[in-house]
């Protein structure tokens, strides 16, 4: 699912929204919070860009989605970079975790049945729901738009967890600062898309 983020000179302001929400997504399923975020950026060398509570909140702050956008307005390519590449990381520390809700998700829809059935998709979906609800300004999200968001990106998690994850990350953020297609070709797409979802292990990574 694509969300509308508010438009922006340039395509880091977008990132920017692209990258919060994939760190909210960690947050909701894993836990994911500053220190662990801020443990990842020290490992790997990353202090220039994220030093501390305050550098991480402002960057984080900056997204277009934001309620209260009082951080920086601009993110430099070395930090949308570096950014994406401790997403990458932690999304490998919590790959068994994300596996997990993948393979219950995959089970759930061969019997039928609903991903929030089950306690660790369900405990997911809420938080996401809540935290999104919680931070975000943009338009208001429906309840099941919400779900169909959180679950795309609990997917996007599960490729960017393998050993090509940043590569793959870093193609997805920039195809989707792309502009959008004219009306005619967004229903082509769209069409496309659905013909494709009816088989949901289509979707999934061969890990």
């Amino acid at each position: 699912m694509t969300i509308a983020i508010p438009s922006e000179p340039g395509t880091l302001n977008t990132i920017k929204a692209q990258i919060d929400l994939i760190l909210l997504s960690l947050e909701a399923l894993a836990a994911v919070g500053s220190s662990e975020i801020l443990g990842a950026a020290e490992a790997m060398g990353f202090e220039a860009y994220i030093s501390d509570r305050v550098g991480l909140w402002r960057l984080r702050q900056s997204s277009p989605l934001r309620r209260s956008r009082g951080g920086r307005r601009k993110l430099d390519v070395d930090e949308a970079r570096a950014l994406a590449l401790i997403c990458t990381r932690l999304a490998q520390n919590h790959q068994s975790l994300i596996r997990e809700a993948i393979d219950q998700w995959q089970v759930l829809d061969e019997q039928g049945r609903q991903p929030h059935q089950h306690p660790l998709l369900g405990d997911y979906l809420d938080r996401f729901t809540t935290l999104y609800q919680e931070r975000m300004n943009a338009a208001p999200l429906p309840t099941d738009d919400l779900t169909t968001l959180a679950l795309d990106l609990l997917i996007d998690l599960l490729f960017y967890s393998n050993s090509q994850g940043y590569r793959r990350l870093w193609l997805t953020l920039l195809e989707r600062t792309v502009p959008p297609e004219p009306p005619i070709l967004n229903s082509l797409n769209r069409a496309e898309d659905s013909a494709n979802e009816h088989s949901f292990s289509n979707t999934l990574p061969g890990l």
